[in-house]
């Protein structure tokens, strides 16, 4: 079963046991990871499970959706170059060990 961790802005990690083909947001909210609210149930609406994707795992994603990106400038924290929304990476073996940051201003 492949892991996702989850980052807070403390440095906080949080490893999370994920099924292949759910949504890396979906486990989050499951798990009751603070930060990843999904508050549209991943119906790509929101905004609020917005992560930022390591570096070395971007490559392994799709391709980022235009109407992922439009949210994307709505999100509560900072865009950057591996913002993503979680409810848009679905997970896969390859994805084991995932590591995404939870913007500290999501979390309630």
């Amino acid at each position: 079963m492949p892991k996702v961790v989850y980052v807070d802005d403390a440095g906080g990690e949080r490893a999370v046991d994920a099924s292949v083909g759910e949504s890396v947001m979906s486990a989050a909210v499951r798990a009751g990871v603070p930060g990843i609210i999904g508050e549209c149930g991943g119906c790509l609406s929101c905004g609020t499970c917005h992560v930022w994707v390591r570096e070395e795992y971007r490559d392994q994603l799709g391709e980022l959706g235009e109407m992922e990106d439009d949210l994307l400038d709505l999100a509560v924290g900072d865009r950057r170059a591996g913002s993503r929304l979680s409810c848009q990476i679905e997970v896969t073996a390859e994805l084991d060990g995932l590591v995404v940051d939870v913007p500290g201003e999501q979390v309630v």
